[in-house]
């Protein structure tokens, strides 16, 4: 079992000598630091100013869109938000939305927690593809599976078709954090309790599962988010959700209250669910710090198993990445090549990767601090901000578009049609990626090297440039690397706020679709898929 790091004992003198002073200024110091206290850890220890003030600045920028929806939601009064609020159609749409959420996760927990275990614990003929292939999936995006799947079979549409479309691209989010998280864990452990007479079965419920609840709830937070912010699967599926419901009320009416009270609702579901996932995560520690070095794994022999485990991979890659590809290669022949505007085609090109790799950089290093705190500091406030940076995420990409342009045009105007505003978009929509794989990274690390740097005298920026972020720097790398991926497939957001004469592969898709050129739109949803696949094959590909 994991030792905890204790604190090294003080003799008698040096606790007198360390307590007068304190004693002597703590009336003085105690309203000066009082807003401090809900930081602190269970040592005492609060989060310097280096990581706190930026945190609080994301957190801010993260809440933007609560304040334009304050506003929009209150102009006609609080009676005529509750009345929409407690109509009988919203609480439908709620239950739905629940529904099709709880459904999506419960079936990438699955998929993501078996191929995880598979290819990295277990002696799986070609594990190292396996795992790739368990990533490219994030490369689609939600609404050119639900595209490949009614192209396929017209009667999938509704809840069934909306529950596989989104299950089947988002069950990496699950997969990666997971697969990270068994390749850190201290095979020692498992070790002991096979020793102890526990199968395979019963030392991966009660040794190994407790390890991974961090990874998998954080995986399964973003699943639960990305659902219910989807708005293409549904769309196309005809299955009502929130964020249809929300889009439809924005473009049938310049009343935009209907819209702003809907989307106050997702926000607090949003807070909810951040709260549920992070009382899973218990007190206990997840970085060893014991002495000695951490061993790889033995992979466990699969036996007669293996026929069974190669079935399971070789079905998951086939609906998630082979149909939705075989689809798109069937578009791409149906059409003509010589239709195709391949001097348009690169420039969309250039411009998705330019202004999703401008989207990762910001939401990455407004991540940064959250992540930190969220993982060495778990006091009130530190749930506060973590919170907070959630917020964005299951709102519409419509919703956060229009707060930031109601921004911009009230206080920002040369903001307004600039790529600097879609940037800001990303940053909101997709921080809480960012955020949990940095704090998935940061639990990992052993806090007790943290301590080190500071008992010789490291200030808190030095031993965050110099400990914390190159420990965590392969954790904040694939967070960086999945916003990247989410960003160029990101579509309302981008449809409202984009440059005049800007276009991404995601809007052009989605404008070839809504006309039923579905031959026209396959060379950018190849493109799409193409590019989004470099990063996620070598986010599995590191992680093998």
């Amino acid at each position: 079992m994991p030792n905890t790091p204790r604190a090294a004992p003080r003799s008698a003198g040096a606790s007198a000598l360390a307590s007068a002073p304190a004693e002597a200024s703590a009336a003085a110091g105690r309203g000066r630091f009082r807003t401090f206290h809900a930081f602190r850890t269970r040592t005492g220890r609060r989060p310097p100013l280096v990581l706190l003030v930026p945190a609080c600045v994301a957190a801010l920028f993260a809440l933007l869109p609560l304040g334009y929806l304050a506003v929009r939601a209150l102009e006609r009064g609080p009676g005529y938000a509750w009345d929409v609020v407690a109509d009988a159609r919203t609480l439908h749409l709620l239950g739905r939305s629940l529904g099709l959420t709880a459904v999506v996760v419960a079936a990438s927990l699955v998929l993501g927690i078996s191929l995880a275990w598979l290819t990295v614990r277990t002696a799986l003929p070609g594990a190292r593809a396996w795992s790739v292939l368990a990533t490219l999936p994030l490369a689609v995006p939600s609404y050119v599976a639900a595209f490949a799947w009614l192209s396929a079979e017209p009667s999938v549409a509704g809840f069934g078709g909306a529950a596989l479309a989104l299950t089947l691209v988002s069950f990496p989010y699950v997969h990666l954090p997971v697969a990270a998280a068994l390749r850190g864990i201290d095979p020692a452990q498992e070790e002991a309790s096979r020793s102890l007479g526990h199968g395979p079965s019963a030392t991966f419920l009660r040794v190994t599962l407790p390890q991974l609840r961090p990874a998998a709830a954080g995986g399964g937070l973003l699943v639960a988010l990305y659902v219910l912010s989807d708005f293409g699967a549904v769309s196309l599926m005809r299955y009502d959700t929130f964020t249809r419901a929300i889009h439809t009320s924005y473009r049938a009416s310049f009343d935009r209250t209907p819209a702003a009270a809907l989307s106050v609702v997702l926000v607090v579901m949003t807070v909810a669910l951040v709260a549920a996932e992070t009382r899973t995560r218990g007190r206990a520690g997840h970085a060893r710090t014991g002495t000695g070095t951490a061993r790889p794994a033995v992979p466990l022999p699969l036996g007669r198993y293996r026929p069974l485990a190669l079935l399971w991979c070789g079905a998951v890659a086939a609906v998630a990445v082979v149909f939705p590809l075989g689809t798109l290669a069937y578009w791409l022949t149906a059409g003509s090549s010589a239709a195709w505007d391949l001097g348009g085609l690169a420039d969309t090109a250039w411009a998705t990767l330019g202004v999703a790799a401008a989207g990762a950089a910001l939401t990455t290093v407004l991540a940064l601090p959250v992540g930190v705190i969220a993982a060495r500091h778990r006091g009130r406030g530190a749930r506060l901000l973590e919170q907070a940076a959630y917020a964005g995420h299951a709102l519409p990409g419509i919703t956060v578009a229009l707060s930031l342009v109601f921004f911009a045009v009230r206080y920002a105007y040369p903001l307004y049609q600039q790529l600097p505003l879609l940037v800001c978009a990303y940053a909101v929509l997709f921080l809480p990626v960012a955020v949990a794989a940095t704090r998935a990274a940061v639990l990992q690390a052993p806090p007790v090297l943290e301590d080190v740097a500071r008992s010789l005298g490291r200030r808190p920026w030095q031993v965050l440039r110099e400990v914390t972020v190159p420990l965590a720097a392969p954790g904040v790398a694939a967070g960086a690397a999945l916003t990247f991926v989410v960003c160029m497939k990101e579509l309302p957001a981008t449809l409202l706020l984009r440059p005049t004469g800007m276009d991404t592969l995601a809007t052009r898709l989605w404008t070839e679709t809504g006309a039923g050129s579905f031959a026209a739109a396959a060379p950018y949803a190849a493109a799409l898929i193409l590019l989004a696949a470099v990063p996620s094959y070598l986010l599995g590909r590191h992680r093998t």
